[in-house]
């Protein structure tokens, strides 16, 4: 806890500090949010200590970044809360814009789910560190702070949170930092002002296994250096199991359950809570047999040399590709030498760190990627040297579902559009047949067919990717390439989803190269996985093989670092 400041330089009153030191620094109560007659919060009760990790956890719409964000007074234009919200001493709850200002980044600061945004591509690490760090100073009385100061408080900030180089790195722009790098830069600028709660709103959902571990560690650090609260919110339950010390469970905008991380991963009371953690997907023991998705698949791993030297879907042989730099920039060669073949109705995962190649092996696949050496057959087609209308006519037999489903779907177009646009745009259909192979491709799905006149942005998440599913079958390919298709959902969306796209594979019959940083994912729903690391393949075989016994040190790493659902097993090192 900060030294009481009672009044700053602007005659902005600060909140005084209570004198008990176990009080709460965060007492939510009572706390409902109403988007004019609509209430979407009710009556949300949330207590965060000094030194404590209060995880917040439920489905999206659940209530949890509404809850997070009223503790900032950060609600979204049209909301309105009622109720109470208590921060250190000062009222959130009715306070002025200007009470507001003074509290955030001093009292409490966010951690936002995508660094990439929530910095300025256009400053250089070092000087929104120091903007920050000179404004919160400015706020609490101190008086001004030198720029060279401030410099100097920053590198320490930097170097707080584990970035390498940091006199160096405070030069760079956020472009030249990796993911993990950047979320290290965003925790530092939360920390500037040294706040007595941190809300960190899925700080790890858009990071790596191993990248996500250094993150959960060094909150871990900071909360028992700077005794600082954390609220955190999040739908990975193995992440909770590893950085909670209590955990609330919102469904619908109430609480269900709130309990300590042990007594709910041991004892669940709701039944909700109970399906939420069987919804989430586990890495085999040692012992345990083979992968669910592999046991209830139709593909038989041991058999694919034979079949597949004959009707392999898609061969890859020493596939290198090079993006060239612009100007003096230098190359990057982000594939080397790989080598790969996916018979028909195969599932191949492939995993790895941010930057190993996955996505751009994914799209070279798919002939989006030029390749620098090497080749790449689709059905027996090189598609090296093929024309545009030779390519155009191959690509009716694959599909690509996109990590950022949102984004790939037009908020302008209706679902029907955006479903029959391979249709119309190979000529397969039109008019009434068109609009009929729409209605029978999302029933494929699970969604009912008067969803066809809706936008994506009347969907949840979850009902956006099942219609990315729907288009990306439209042409019954025989390859599909899905790019992190589950990363952004729930675990109990994300379970529907994987159930689905079991069911669509014995439908459909489709090989699939599957794309994730979650391997208890891959291991579900894959025949084989390819480990890659900087552009090369360290490791490849059945699922169930490598991930029980790895015989690559970095794929041991990988598994190391997945997150543990189990709370004593986590807190053991697993």
């Amino acid at each position: 806890m900060k030294t009481p400041v009672l009044e700053t330089d602007s005659g902005i009153a600060q909140p005084e500090l209570v004198a008990n030191p176990d009080a709460p620094v965060l007492a939510i109560r009572n706390l409902k949010v109403h988007f004019g007659s609509r209430t979407v919060v009710h009556g949300v009760d949330v207590a965060v200590r000094p030194g404590e990790v209060v995880a917040l956890v439920g489905e999206s719409g659940s209530g949890k970044s509404l809850t997070a964000r009223a503790a900032l007074g950060l609600l979204p234009a049209g909301a309105a809360a009622t109720g109470s919200v208590r921060l250190v001493d000062t009222e959130v709850v009715g306070a002025s814009e200007a009470e507001l200002h003074a509290l955030r980044g001093i009292r409490a600061a966010m951690v936002f789910q995508e660094p990439q945004t929530a910095l300025n591509p256009v400053q250089k690490v070092g000087t929104q560190l120091i903007q920050a760090l000179r404004a919160h100073h400015a706020r609490t009385a101190q008086g001004a702070l030198s720029k060279q100061s401030a410099r100097t408080r920053a590198v320490e900030l930097l170097r707080m949170v584990e970035i390498p180089e940091p006199e160096r790195r405070l030069d760079w722009y956020p472009h030249q930092l990796s993911g993990g790098q950047k979320q290290r830069v965003v925790i530092a600028l939360a920390l500037s002002g040294e706040p007595d709660l941190l809300i960190a709103d899925e700080p790890t959902t858009a990071l790596d296994v191993t990248v996500q571990s250094e993150i959960l560690d060094l909150l871990r650090t900071l909360r028992r250096s700077h005794n600082t609260a954390v609220l955190f919110i999040t739908h990975n339950l193995g992440v909770v199991a590893e950085i909670a010390d209590r955990v609330v469970v919102l469904r619908s905008g109430r609480v269900v359950e709130e309990r300590s991380v042990h007594d709910l991963f041991t004892n669940p009371h709701a039944a909700y809570t109970h399906e939420l953690l069987a919804s989430v997907p586990r890495l085999p023991e040692p012992a345990e047999s083979a992968p669910n998705g592999a046991a209830g698949a139709a593909f038989d791993v041991a058999s694919e040399s034979a079949q597949g030297a004959a009707e392999a879907v898609l061969r890859i042989s020493d596939l290198s590709v090079v993006y060239r730099g612009r100007g003096s920039g230098k190359d990057f060669q982000a594939l080397r030498g790989i080598s790969l073949t996916l018979a028909p109705g195969e599932v191949v995962g492939l995993v790895g760190e941010s930057g190993s190649g996955k996505s751009t092996l994914g799209r070279a696949a798919l002939g989006l990627v030029p390749a620098e050496a090497g080749s790449v057959e689709l059905t027996g087609i090189a598609l090296g040297g093929l024309g545009e209308r030779d390519l155009r006519a191959l690509r009716k037999h694959v599909a690509l579902v996109h990590q950022d489903v949102t984004a790939s779907l037009d908020p302008r177009r209706s679902i029907e559009d955006a479903i029959g646009e391979p249709l119309r745009v190979h000529r397969a259909a039109s008019g009434a047949l068109l609009r009929e192979k729409v209605g029978a491709l999302l029933e494929s799905v699970r969604l009912p067919r008067d969803y066809a006149s809706r936008r994506p942005g009347e969907l949840s998440g979850g009902q956006r990717q099942r219609v990315a599913l729907a288009r990306a079958l439209a042409l019954s390919p025989r390859l599909l390439v899905a790019d992190e298709p589950t990363s952004a959902l729930d675990v109990s969306v994300q379970a529907q989803v994987l159930d689905l796209f079991a069911d669509l594979r014995a439908e459909y019959g489709f090989a699939c190269l599957f794309i994730s940083h979650d391997l208890a994912v891959v291991h579900q729903v894959a025949d084989r996985v390819v480990v890659l690391r900087s552009g090369e393949i360290v490791e490849t075989g059945a699922v169930a093989a490598v991930f029980r016994n790895p015989e690559h040190e970095y794929t041991r790493a990988l598994l190391n670092a997945v997150p543990v659902p189990d709370p004593e097993l986590a807190r053991r090192g697993r």
